[in-house]
C-alpha cells in the first residue's frame, strides 16, 4: 500500500510565467521526437537504404519514448520532480548531440532509441502542471502547457525540413542540443521544487503499473483511444515526405517542413480545447476531436493528390488530434492524485506505442500500396477509436444509473 507523504510546504502558485515556461520547454523537448520525419527521404539517400529501413528509426524513437514513459515518468510520484526534469534534460542534450555525429544507419537507429528514452521531460512537466493547478482551471492549464508540446511536434518538422535542406540533417540535432542546454540553465533558476506524493521503492512503483491499469477502466479506454489517434497521426507524417517526393508532387523535405507549419495552427486548438473541457466535459470535446480527425483522413484519401486537399486534411487532422489529446489528459487527471505520474506515464506509453505502430505500418503499407494503403490504415485506426469511445460512454452511463 502506498504511503502518502504529507506536504511540509505550501503549494507553489502556478503563475502565468511558469505556465509559459513549461509550455516553451515542452515545445523544445517534444521536437526531438519529430526532427527526422520530414528528412526521412534525405536520410535514406544519405545512408543508402530504402524508405522502409529508414522508417524504422521513426518507429524506434517512439518505442524509446514509450520505454521512458513506463520506466522513468512514474518516478515523479516518489522523487523530486525538479531534479528529475534537470537530469533528463541533461541526458536528452547528450543523446541528440551524439545522434548528429553518427555515420551509418545502424548507429542512427540506436541513437534514435536513446533520444526517445531521454525525451520524457515533457510528460513530467505536464504532470507537474496538473499537480500545481487549481482543479477548476486544470483543463485550461493542461491545455496551455500541452499547446507547447503540440506546437513543438509540428514546428520541429518545419525547422528540420528547412535547416536540413540547406545545412544538412546533422546541424538540426546540433542546434537542438544547444536549445536544450539553454533550457537547463533557465530551469535551474526558475523551476520550483515539488515534494513527491508517495513513499515506495522503485520496484514496487513499477510493479504497481499493471494493477493500476487493470483497476481503472477510464485509463484503459483513454489509452486505447489515444494510441489509435496518434497511430493515425504518425502514419500520415511518417509517409508524407515519400508522397511529396513521388511523381504526384516532385517536392522535398522543405515542403514537408512547411506543411508542418500549417499543422502547428491546429495545435493552437489545444488551449481552446482545455477551456471547453472545463465547461462542457471531456466526452463532448473527445467526440469533436475524433470526428475532425476522421474528416482529415477522408480529405487525404479523396483529395490527397491535390495540394489544397492535403492542406485541409492536415488542418483537420491536427485540430482533431490535439482536441482529443487534451480531452483524454483532462480525463485521466481527474483520477487518483497519488497515481498521477503513473497514470500519465501509462497513458502516454500507450499513446507513443500507437505512434510507433502507425509509423511502422505507414512506411510498410506505403511500400506495398502507396498513398491509398496509408489512408485506409489511418481510417482503420480512427474507427477503432470511435468504437472504444462509444462503448466507454455506454459503460459510464450504465454505471452511473
Amino acid at each position: 500500500m502506498n504511503q502518502i507523504r504529507k506536504k511540509t510546504a505550501e503549494k507553489i502558485e502556478l503563475n502565468q510565467f511558469l505556465i509559459l515556461l513549461m509550455s516553451v520547454a515542452n515545445a523544445i523537448c517534444a521536437a526531438n521526437l519529430y526532427y527526422a520525419q520530414p528528412l526521412l527521404s534525405n536520410l535514406a539517400t544519405y545512408f543508402h537504404v530504402s524508405s522502409t529501413v529508414i522508417g524504422i528509426s521513426a518507429t524506434i524513437i517512439q518505442i524509446g519514448f514509450a520505454i521512458g514513459l513506463i520506466f522513468i515518468v512514474p518516478l515523479g510520484d516518489i522523487v523530486n520532480q525538479r531534479s528529475l526534469i534537470l537530469i533528463m534534460l541533461s541526458c536528452s542534450m547528450a543523446a541528440v548531440l551524439e545522434l548528429s555525429f553518427v555515420t551509418n544507419v545502424i548507429w542512427f537507429i540506436i541513437g534514435s532509441l536513446f533520444v526517445g528514452i531521454t525525451s520524457i521531460t515533457q510528460m513530467v512537466l505536464v504532470t507537474l502542471a496538473a499537480h500545481l493547478a487549481n482543479p477548476a482551471s486544470r483543463g485550461r492549464v493542461i491545455g496551455t502547457v500541452m499547446t507547447g508540446l503540440l506546437i513543438g511536434m509540428q514546428l520541429s518538422r518545419t525547422f528540420s525540413g528547412i535547416i536540413g535542406t540547406y545545412y544538412g540533417w546533422q546541424v538540426v540535432y546540433q542546434i537542438a542540443a544547444v536549445m536544450i542546454g539553454i533550457l537547463i540553465i533557465i530551469f535551474y533558476f526558475h523551476l520550483p521544487q515539488s515534494s513527491p506524493d508517495a513513499v515506495m521503492s522503485y520496484g514496487k512503483l513499477i510493479s504497481s503499473l499493471g494493477s493500476i491499469l487493470r483497476k481503472q477502466p477510464i485509463l484503459r479506454s483513454s489509452s486505447l483511444i489515444g494510441a489509435m489517434m496518434f497511430a493515425s497521426f504518425s502514419a500520415f507524417w511518417t509517409t508524407l515526405s515519400f508522397l511529396l517526393k513521388s511523381p504526384a508532387y516532385n517536392l522535398g523535405a522543405q515542403t514537408a517542413g512547411m506543411l508542418g507549419l500549417i499543422g502547428a495552427v491546429g495545435a493552437l486548438a489545444a488551449s481552446i480545447a482545455g477551456r471547453v473541457v472545463d465547461k462542457k466535459g471531456y466526452y463532448f470535446t473527445l467526440t469533436i476531436g475524433i470526428s475532425l480527425s476522421m474528416a482529415g483522413y477522408l480529405c487525404f484519401w479523396i483529395l490527397g493528390y491535390q495540394l489544397w486537399g492535403l492542406i485541409w486534411g492536415i488542418v483537420l487532422l491536427s485540430i482533431g488530434i490535439q482536441t482529443a489529446q487534451i480531452s483524454n489528459q483532462a480525463k485521466i487527471n481527474t483520477l487518483d492524485d497519488i497515481l498521477r505520474s503513473r497514470n500519465n506515464g501509462l497513458y502516454m506509453a500507450f499513446y507513443f506505442i500507437g505512434g510507433a505502430i502507425g509509423s511502422f505500418l505507414g512506411s510498410y503499407l506505403w511500400g506495398l500500396f502507396g498513398w491509398t494503403g496509408v489512408c485506409i490504415l489511418g481510417i482503420t485506426f480512427q474507427v477503432i477509436a470511435v468504437v472504444t469511445h462509444f462503448f466507454e460512454n455506454k459503460h459510464t452511463t450504465m454505471t452511473s444509473n
